[in-house]
């Protein structure tokens, strides 16, 4: 196994962004961050909410995301070590029903006892008026596997090879 990579350090003028957009901090993130611009995506808000967990910046969080963005912010002692969040993997960033609906997945890597791991999901975006917002996690874990064959029917040959009909042999399971 490929030893893990080094966790982020906080995010600085520039520097590369965490997220992994190929640009620079402030032309990225930090305007986000600094809620001076919406996100124009749910893609760019998931990766800077990527980047708020990099930075610790629990207020971008807190207003990013759907349940808590009305709510006051009331900051938290939080004793536990930062997770060391070390690179982001944006897999697909697809529409939803209406204009206002996007799903967006992705890997965040992080390291903890000297071990990657990954948190890999499917997450639902909202736009309301014109500011997008993380709505829920839809799926945790790699999308489910899919077979490329149809599955076959009752009365068809068994695909184990015995040569008897599906509803014969293993389609009895």
């Amino acid at each position: 196994m490929a030893s893990p990579s080094p966790a982020l350090a906080k995010p600085q003028i520039g520097q590369p962004c965490p997220c992994g957009s190929g640009k620079h901090f402030e032309d990225c993130c930090a305007p986000l961050l600094a809620n001076s611009r919406p996100a124009a995506t749910a893609e760019e808000l998931m990766r800077s909410r990527f980047t708020a967990h990099v930075a610790q910046h629990y207020r971008h969080l807190h207003r990013t995301y759907l349940p808590t963005a009305n709510l006051p912010y009331v900051e938290e002692a939080d004793d536990a070590a930062p997770v060391g969040w070390s690179r982001l993997t944006v897999h697909s960033h697809e529409p939803g029903n209406s204009p206002d609906q996007a799903f967006v997945e992705f890997s965040a890597y992080y390291e903890e006892n000297k071990v990657e791991h990954v948190l890999q999901e499917r997450s639902e975006f909202r736009r309301i008026k014109g500011e997008w917002f993380f709505s829920r996690t839809v799926r945790q874990g790699p999308a489910p596997f899919k077979t490329a064959q149809p599955k076959p029917g009752r009365n068809d040959p068994c695909p184990c090879g015995s040569g008897k009909k599906h509803k014969h042999c293993c389609g009895r399971v």
